[in-house]
């Protein structure tokens, strides 16, 4: 595996797959030329994707840091570097930099917790890698279970994945809703926060991990404090507002904190306040 002491140096990466999960979604495989995975991440961490000429952005690790082989990043096509990324193909380069911001606690305000995974749209990419992380050490969490919701069955992100592998594995519980009826579908439809209080989550022993769109953000955590969870027991990532990754520029700021150096991963009682789209 490479040495990346320094994160702000680039690694060549070598895109040797490239995956269509949603219309506007692709997981891109990142090596470098020799085939060995960049760098070592924790789960929640970051890496910062540049297309030399073009632009840089910065984007969760979706592969679990228990993959040793490769990265993984689910993007979506919403701006100029995404839009060249999804114009890739297998084989292209670009550069790689990271690890970038703070992980989530998975060994030890994680350990031995019962864990509620919640997330909308690509909201489930930061997740996937915390997901897959407690999946590979099952033993070392309780019960999981995994609320995810799109605007329809063909925007649910690692779809495949989800029903051949999540769904499969013991006490590791899926539920899956999508916004309107679609034909085809026979799964639940409504909103993820609706649903997350349908569902009625017992609060003993057990972790909330919450990713998506902000106003699904304030409607679920608005829905767990009903069922009783405390904030010291929900996280989330602000990932999307990292931008140099380092705290220079400034731009990530969150009441008195800094999301890539205190965070991208909060626990929302670490929050002074939430941003102003919540």
């Amino acid at each position: 595996m490479a040495d990346m002491k320094e994160p702000l140096i680039p690694a060549i990466g070598e895109v040797v797959d490239i995956r269509m999960d949603t219309p506007d979604i692709k997981t891109f495989r990142v090596v470098t030329p020799d085939g060995k995975k960049a760098f070592d991440h924790r789960p929640g961490q970051c890496a910062m994707l540049s297309v030399p000429g073009v632009g840089e952005g910065m984007f969760s690790i979706t592969s679990s840091p228990t993959n040793t082989e490769y990265m993984e990043f689910s993007i979506k096509k919403c701006g100029c570097v995404t839009e060249w990324l999804h114009s890739m193909e297998v084989g292209q380069q670009i550069t790689i930099r990271g690890p970038y911001g703070n992980p989530f606690p998975v060994d030890d305000e994680f350990a031995g917790k019962n864990m509620l995974f919640i997330a909308g749209g690509v909201g489930l990419a930061p997740l996937r890698s915390v997901i897959n992380y407690c999946r590979h050490y099952r033993d070392r969490y309780g019960r999981i279970d995994i609320v995810y919701g799109s605007r329809s069955k063909d925007d649910l992100l690692d779809y495949q994945e989800i029903i051949n592998e999540w769904a499969v594995d013991e006490d590791v519980h899926v539920h899956l809703t999508i916004d309107r009826e679609q034909e085809g579908w026979d799964g639940h439809v409504g909103f993820v926060p609706n649903y997350v209080k349908e569902l009625g989550f017992d609060t003993e022993n057990r972790i909330a991990v919450l990713c998506g769109p902000p106003i699904m953000i304030k409607f679920t955590l608005a829905g767990l404090c009903e069922l009783g969870f405390e904030k010291t027991q929900m996280y989330t990532t602000l990932e999307l507002r990292m931008k140099c990754g380092i705290g220079k520029c400034g731009r990530c700021n969150v009441g008195s904190k800094y999301v890539c150096k205190d965070g991208p991963v909060f626990r929302f009682d670490q929050l002074d306040e939430l941003p102003d789209e919540y």
